[in-house]
């Protein structure tokens, strides 16, 4: 538990300058429930999360290494961390560590799909580790923020000061914005944006877009959270991040045909 109470301290910096993010109400649907409001009552809950999420990963490591992937489901990992209430929870108050997070799952995700070593999927399944205690120590501070009257309420309803095909238009335009930024060398200016888009625009259409394409949202998420954060951080060509914003947008074109679709039905019906 040392690495909660030195995650936090790390972290109080870095949470101050993300109250851009959590200053501004998240635009997410079902998912991030009103228990993000009340951070402080939900710790406990919050910690036992992470320690759950920690044990099935570590059991599911523990039969790779005895058997090999033969008989797991590497897409339980995601099924983990979309059932527990703390993934909206640091999902809406420090989303670098949220992003870290769903890294670490789809590296342990992908090592062992892969079928490589079981000290491969070890050291991924330790980085999942930090960054899930780091993620703790970010709620636990963002909870103290909280109590001090620091955090707005979080809502979880989408804005309707736009459409969410419009939406779709906004987050090309601010991926546009990402390589961008990458090419004029500001990393993390560009990786901020990435997350921010993500939170405040694309959680808002998700709910309508996984009735029309649940694969399609997974796919989005990865790219969101994995794929891009990931090549930025690792110093890829600007060509190569042009690539991965091209082929999402790409997606997100696919994105925005279903919701139109789905926004026409519903004015059909009324």
């Amino acid at each position: 538990m040392n690495v909660v109470f030195k995650s936090v301290k790390a972290l109080s910096a870095g949470l101050i300058m993300t109250c851009a993010f959590t200053f501004q109400p998240a635009l997410a649907n079902g998912p991030i429930g009103e228990h993000v409001n009340h951070l402080q009552e939900n710790l406990k809950d919050y910690s036992e999360e992470v320690e759950w999420m920690i044990g099935k990963v570590d059991v599911m490591v523990t039969d790779y290494e005895n058997n090999g992937n033969k008989g797991i489901n590497s897409d339980d990992l995601v099924e983990y961390w979309e059932s527990v209430k703390f993934h909206s929870a640091i999902e809406t108050n420090y989303v670098p560590v949220y992003a870290s997070i769903w890294q670490g799952l789809y590296g342990v995700k992908m090592v062992i799909d892969n079928k490589e070593s079981a000290q491969s999927v070890r050291t991924h399944q330790a980085a999942l580790n930090r960054a899930l205690y780091e993620g703790l120590g970010a709620v636990k501070l963002a909870a103290q923020y909280q109590q001090q009257g620091l955090l707005k309420t979080v809502k979880a309803t989408a804005s309707e000061s736009m459409t969410q095909s419009a939406t779709i238009d906004e987050i090309k335009h601010k991926l546009d914005r990402v390589v961008a930024k990458y090419a004029e060398r500001l990393s993390e200016e560009a990786t901020a944006i990435v997350h921010d888009t993500y939170l405040h625009l694309f959680e808002g259409v998700e709910g309508t877009l996984i009735e029309q394409d649940a694969e399609l949202v997974e796919d989005l998420e990865k790219d969101f959270n994995v794929t891009l954060p990931k090549a930025i951080a690792d110093g890829k060509s600007v060509n190569d991040v042009r690539d991965i914003v091209v082929a999402m947008q790409s997606k997100l074109d696919r994105a925005k045909s279903l919701i139109e679709k789905a926004e026409k039905a519903r004015k059909d019906v009324f």
